[in-house]
């Protein structure tokens, strides 16, 4: 009798096996495949504090879980913004890019714990929250576009300084090094955050420069290709956010800037760079408050809209100088 009961028992687990086996097959048989779309378009998402709540210019940490998930479930891989404009695409097929950036360095972005003299990554800033879910994901990569300010107020100095929020002076350039190092790229967004249309065309290169100065201090040689307009406003020579020069008088040295790529500080998903719309020195992104994730991925869901890459593509350095 009892093994009559274990037999049927094992009949009804294998049957229960196979029933499962058979649904996810059809699951993934009438799964509509994503056929390549390389003249679609890719949102480029603009992020500015990672605190405990959501607010105008916050996500809190819970939301920004949320949002890795969700893009990693909609079939999207990460990319930098470089990657972006070199049409360097090393996701795989069927998925789609989407182009993390990270606005003006506060400490929630990329935080430090000190435990018994050892620095640990803070699990709830956006670093350690990216880290752990790349490590749950590994095709999801770290690629995200860091746009710093190295001499803001308010902790906004590379990720913290003067103990607010926690976080040492000391650590700072630390912070950038770890960054580069692991793929991630550094975008310059000014010295402290200026409002370049208020200013001579002196004082926008010095701001742009002393930037870009900060970043190679961290990371010696290190080429600045991106730049993230503050208040998303132009200088009166717009010429000047892409290209211009400041005398350090401290060290005697011309400091020269040139970049590839302007991020603006609102509008649509940007169109591909396969495509005459595409204006690398205009490049709109889409302000993370809300449900506005969700809304633009259903948006890029209707039929041609989203960029659906062919197959892995030659992989590009996050941004260092060769």
């Amino acid at each position: 009798m009892k093994t009559n009961f274990y037999r049927i028992l094992a009949f009804a687990a294998a049957a229960f096996l196979l029933t499962a086996a058979a649904a996810q097959s059809s699951a993934a048989q009438s799964a509509p495949a994503r056929q390549p779309n390389e003249n679609g378009r890719i949102p480029i998402l603009e992020y500015h504090l990672i605190t405990d709540h959501d607010s105008r210019w916050g996500r809190s940490a819970d939301h920004f879980r949320h949002d890795l998930k969700l893009l990693y479930d909609r079939g999207y891989r990460p990319i930098n913004v470089s990657q972006l404009i070199d049409k360097q695409f090393d996701i795989p097929a069927g998925t789609s890019p989407v182009v993390f950036t990270f606005d003006d360095a506060s400490p929630g972005q990329f935080s430090y714990i000190e435990k018994d003299g050892q620095l640990e990554i803070d699990p709830n800033s956006a670093v350690g929250i990216w880290l752990a879910f790349n490590k749950e994901h590994p095709d999801w990569g770290k690629r995200a576009t860091f746009c710093m300010l190295p001499g803001a107020a308010a902790g906004h100095a590379f990720f913290g300084e003067k103990g607010i929020d926690g976080q040492k002076s000391a650590w700072r350039l630390k912070k950038v090094k770890f960054l580069a190092e692991q793929g991630f790229e550094l975008c310059n967004h000014t010295l402290w955050h200026a409002n370049l249309a208020k200013y001579s065309d002196a004082v926008v290169q010095e701001q742009i420069a002393r930037g870009v100065l900060a970043i190679d201090s961290a990371v010696p040689g290190y080429r600045v290709r991106t730049f993230a307009l503050p208040l998303g406003i132009w200088p009166k020579d717009r010429a000047l956010a892409m290209k211009g020069s400041w005398h350090d008088p401290k060290s005697g040295r011309d400091i020269h800037y040139s970049f590839d790529a302007i991020l603006e500080v609102s509008g649509p998903s940007a169109p591909s760079p396969y495509t005459a719309q595409f204006k690398p020195f205009s490049l709109p992104r889409l302000q993370m408050v809300d449900s506005e994730l969700e809304k633009a991925l259903d948006r890029l869901d209707a039929p041609g809209q989203r960029f659906v890459a062919g197959g892995a593509q030659k992989k590009v350095a996050g941004g260092a100088a060769k």
